[in-house]
């Protein structure tokens, strides 16, 4: 849900640099990832998950107050325009507005109907597949499987975070300069191979070859997510914001399937290779649907309506 509060704010701020911006907000949720992660594995394994789950909890509440007195809605509140220029206007709304689940449900039904949300959106429930769901939940237990104690392998998913810091800004540079869809088809790709390569790696010695693993992963952990906004703004113009919750929400469907598939690979088969190599194989798939999107940096919003 934040990533598309992020999406929202860099439409609503920024004509100019988007793709940065989005790179930037998106960069600082996997800042919290390397500061947490260790902190949080710590206090699991020497006072228990108690005290973890209520810093997670008081973490998220100090966020409140600083949202309601800081943040506003829109630059015009402001009496100022978006960085960059005066944002696209909207358009004349005949009768009465709708209600926000109306216009989600309304910008849905249109999308449902350009073949560039189905790639987007299944595009999407993989990268959620292969990182949330699966990495993202089932990296330590499988770590812990090779022998690596929980804090060591906490310590390398942070490390995670560190270097998609530097991923996921990277991309949102190059996102106001190359065409999305490759960025994706590379992107994917690239996670692709990696998770291939995780089962190797796992078992290699020394245990500093996981290094490579956690550079390659690392990198576009969450390195989508600018080139995906961009794509869907291009395509359904001021409603793109709202057809990426609709991609993100593909997303989530996407984590649930892997974390509770892998879960009963690793039950039944008593390893988790073959869940490395499915979400490598749908990664790989994953690369082909954003190379088969057209650009849609010379088409017309698909969708008009207000964001």
């Amino acid at each position: 849900m934040a990533l598309v509060f992020a999406a929202t704010v860099a439409n609503r701020w920024f004509t100019r640099s988007r793709g940065l911006v989005l790179g930037i907000l998106t960069a600082g949720g996997t800042a919290g990832q390397l500061v947490f992660l260790p902190v949080l594995a710590l206090l699991a394994d020497q006072i228990g998950w108690r005290a973890a789950s209520l810093t997670v909890s008081a973490a998220a509440l100090a966020v409140v107050p600083l949202v309601l007195t800081l943040l506003t809605e829109r630059p015009a509140d402001l009496g100022i325009e978006p960085y960059g220029g005066a944002g696209p206007t909207s358009p004349n709304v005949v009768g009465p507005p709708l209600g926000p689940a109306r216009t989600a449900i309304d910008a849905l039904r249109r999308a449902v109907h350009v073949p560039a949300f189905w790639l987007l959106a299944g595009g999407f429930a993989i990268c959620g597949l292969s990182t949330t769901g699966l990495v993202g939940t089932h990296f330590i237990p499988a770590a812990h499987d090779h022998g690596m104690p929980g804090t060591a392998a906490a310590g390398l998913l942070a490390l995670v975070g560190l270097f998609d810091l530097i991923g996921t800004i990277a991309s949102g540079w190059l996102t106001d300069r190359v065409d999305s869809r490759l960025l994706l088809g590379w992107y994917y790709g690239l996670r692709g191979l990696s998770l291939f390569a995780l089962p190797f790696l796992f078992s290699a010695a020394p245990r500093a070859s996981m290094l490579i693993f956690i550079v390659f992963y690392g990198l576009d952990w969450v390195a989508t997510i600018p080139p995906t906004v961009t794509l869907c703004r291009e395509y359904f113009g001021a409603d793109g914001t709202i057809v990426f919750g609709w991609v993100f929400a593909a997303h989530q469907v996407g984590a649930a399937i892997a974390a509770i598939t892998a879960g009963i690979l690793r039950t039944s088969l008593g390893s988790y290779d073959w869940a490395w190599f499915g979400a490598g194989a749908f990664c790989l798939a994953a690369a082909g649907m954003s190379l088969a999107l057209v650009s849609g940096r010379d088409r017309e919003p698909v969708l008009t309506s207000t964001p």
